[in-house]
């Protein structure tokens, strides 16, 4: 027998929890049955005047569509699918994905294929993925994309991983950025949110920081041509972000090296600065440069106006990726286009 309606069910099932797994053996319920066994399913689980949820709780998993539902046993033990179309909500995260896994016993459910996460502020990307209830952790495996929703930082990489209850999202082997007119890149793309009341409680970014062969690359937009990039590369670099996304503090940290186009008074360039010391940290206002500070074993070097343009004094390992990108700049006339790092012609 399956028993479809029932209050009490484990934290991990979001179907239903007593199972006859011996009797069933695979069978596939039929789309009526289906249909009908999920709007039973629901009405069980909805408090009274409430939202349909899993012990009246936003914690649980509420299973929203799947256009199929089966059960069965294989070599790792009864299992439970939903399978076609899978919507899932979990408080504020809404999760899709072709189909899910999860076993007895197990705190995870088994997502494949064109699997997604996304709340009202970001949303991620990835062939497949594992979620993992207890912790309230998506592992994200195969073409993993990321983005904030007002367009202000994408991002792609081979794995992620989104940690709910630490409000931080990671993207790492070969992770690249775009904040704006800005790329980053690192081995490790780390994101850390709040919620900004002044977005209506939606999560903003406030600090972003890059592991192992980190890089931030910027073009100059003072002279459009020839196109020059300031530059700067490190083993770590974190960067501060105001609720307005733009950076109010840097930090690069181990082997630190920058390269800045110099201008004078009258927007004239006077030549392209290389620095590097143990650390490197800049403060901005009003998304300006206004202090930068080179520490320990500080070295630099100032190259002519006429090497703009030049790839033999760009930082080792710059590659300008914007090609890669998943998500063409907003078509949308009104829709925000956030300025870069360094722009002087603001």
């Amino acid at each position: 027998m399956v028993t479809l309606i029932k209050h009490h069910l484990d934290s991990v099932g979001y179907f239903f929890e007593d199972i006859n797994f011996q009797s069933l053996m695979k069978r596939l319920f039929s789309p009526i049955l289906l249909a009908a066994g999920l709007t039973l399913l629901q009405l069980a689980l909805t408090p009274p005047g409430g939202q349909n949820t899993l012990h009246a709780e936003n914690s649980k998993i509420i299973l929203r569509h799947a256009d199929m539902i089966e059960g069965g046993e294989d070599a790792v033990g009864p299992y439970r699918a939903a399978i076609g179309n899978v919507e899932m909500l979990k408080g504020e995260l809404t999760m899709t994905c072709r189909r899910t896994t999860d076993y007895d016993g197990q705190n995870r459910i088994i997502m494949n294929g064109d699997v997604s996460i996304s709340d009202g502020s970001m949303e991620v990307f990835g062939d497949d993925g594992v979620f993992y209830t207890d912790r309230e952790v998506l592992e994200l495996s195969g073409n993993v994309r990321g983005r904030m929703k007002d367009n202000s930082l994408a991002v792609r990489s081979k794995k992620g991983m989104f940690n709910n209850d630490e409000s931080q999202l990671w993207f790492y082997d070969d992770a690249v950025g775009w904040k704006g007119k800005d790329q980053v890149s690192g081995e490790i793309i780390l994101l850390h949110f709040r919620k900004s009341e002044k977005k209506g409680d939606k999560r903003t970014i406030d600090e972003m920081q890059l592991h192992g062969n980190a890089f931030y690359a910027s073009p100059d937009t003072l002279i459009q041509s020839p196109v020059g990039y300031d530059q700067m590369s490190g083993k770590k670099i974190v960067a501060l972000i105001g609720e307005n996304s733009r950076i109010e503090g840097l930090t690069v940290t181990g082997q630190a090296e920058s390269l800045f186009h110099l201008y004078d008074e009258n927007s004239k360039p006077t030549g392209i600065n290389y620095s590097s010391g143990d650390r490197i940290r800049m403060i901005f206002r009003e998304g300006r440069m206004h202090t930068m500070k080179v520490t320990g074993n500080a070295e630099g070097t100032e190259y002519p106006a006429s090497f703009r343009g030049e790839e033999s004094i760009n930082l080792p390992k710059f590659a300008w990726r914007a090609a890669e990108n998943p998500w063409a700049p907003p078509e949308k006339k009104d829709a925000p286009v956030f300025e870069g790092l360094f722009d002087r012609d603001k």
